[in-house]
């Protein structure tokens, strides 16, 4: 461990270095993409709809390997979010309902 805090090796840089180039690349040819495609109500439809097709993509996998309670927290989650509208109290709603029901099933 006599390497500085901040050092790196050369895969590591070129690594960083081809994920950023990547990132932006996917970006600009999205918004270059968007920029000659025209918005037809079907079109504006699927772009409305794709930002809840992303969050069930994401969640779905984890409720479904997480079991009963998992799924209760993200209805806690929900309905926390519905009727709070703030981010922060959801949060801390879903974990006071895990910590509730890792205690009620003794798993403290």
């Amino acid at each position: 461990m006599t390497d500085g805090a901040f050092s790196a090796d050369g895969m590591f840089l070129l690594t960083v270095t081809c994920m950023a180039l990547v990132t932006y690349a996917l970006r600009a040819g999205g918004y270059w993409a968007m920029g000659r495609l025209p918005i037809t109500p079907r079109v504006r439809r699927g772009l409305e709809a794709l930002p809840g097709a992303i969050i069930v993509s994401t969640v779905l996998p984890i409720v479904l390997k997480g079991g009963i309670t998992v799924g209760l927290c993200l209805v806690v989650a929900a309905a926390a979010q519905v009727f709070l509208r703030k981010e922060y109290v959801t949060v801390f709603c879903a974990a006071a309902a895990a910590a509730a029901m890792r205690q009620a099933a003794g798993l403290s």
